[in-house]
């Protein structure tokens, strides 16, 4: 299971998710404030339902086509909140106030590149045991 390289993709997809999210913020408000993720209730479920997705996803290893379902719905999940951030970011008032955009905002894009890179190496692995079904 850890030998595989998917496997260290969605880890690293979990940890993006789940760990990032208490370190940096998402942007800075009007006062100064650092908005963080667990700040907002959406936002915090959104990279722990995320987080979750793709450690369900690592236990999965059997079963690589419900393995791909999942990661394709983690996929959505974050391109979702990447479409939410982008129009926060869009829609952020820089006029009145100064406001900042955080590196939090870019989470999802780093989510979504690990979790297209373990659903790469998942087909690959799936087109191996179909050549050697073949070779039986």
């Amino acid at each position: 299971m850890i030998q595989r390289i998917q496997t260290i993709y969605l880890l690293l997809a979990a940890a993006t998710s789940g760990g990032l999210i208490f370190l940096v913020s998402l942007w800075v408000d009007g006062e100064g404030n650092e908005v963080v993720a667990m700040d907002e209730n959406v936002y915090f479920g959104a990279f722990v339902t995320s987080a979750i997705l793709s450690i369900v996803a690592i236990f999965l290893y059997k079963n690589r086509q419900l393995q791909t379902v999942i990661n394709r719905l983690n996929l959505m999940l974050n391109l979702i909140l990447l479409g939410v951030f982008v129009y926060r970011a869009l829609t952020m008032s820089g006029a009145t106030a100064v406001a900042e955009k955080g590196i939090g905002m870019f989470i999802p894009i780093l989510s979504i590149v690990l979790i297209v890179l373990a659903n790469k190496a998942i087909r690959k692995d799936e087109q191996l045991v179909k050549s050697a079904d073949r070779l039986r």
